[in-house]
């Protein structure tokens, strides 16, 4: 399944905004240093999908807000 995902950088909390069955909104906290904010983002699908990390891979977007993840469900 392949998500697109649009990230919020420097919110107050990690939350995910459902824009449509394919679509996300996500917003973090942490800042975009080392791809750290890609971890935070690939921790919060998790939570959400209830998938394990392992199986969420970024396909496209490493370096820019828009992103598209590939879950293994």
């Amino acid at each position: 399944m392949l998500i697109k995902v649009k990230v919020i950088l420097g919110s107050n909390k990690n939350k995910i905004i459902v824009l449509t069955k394919d679509s996300l909104e996500a917003y973090i906290k942490v800042k975009p240093i080392q791809g750290m904010a890609n971890l935070a983002i690939i921790s919060l699908l998790s939570q959400h999908f209830q998938v394990q990390e392992k199986n969420i891979k970024i396909v496209k977007g490493f370096k820019t807000r828009n992103k598209i993840f590939k879950l293994k469900i």
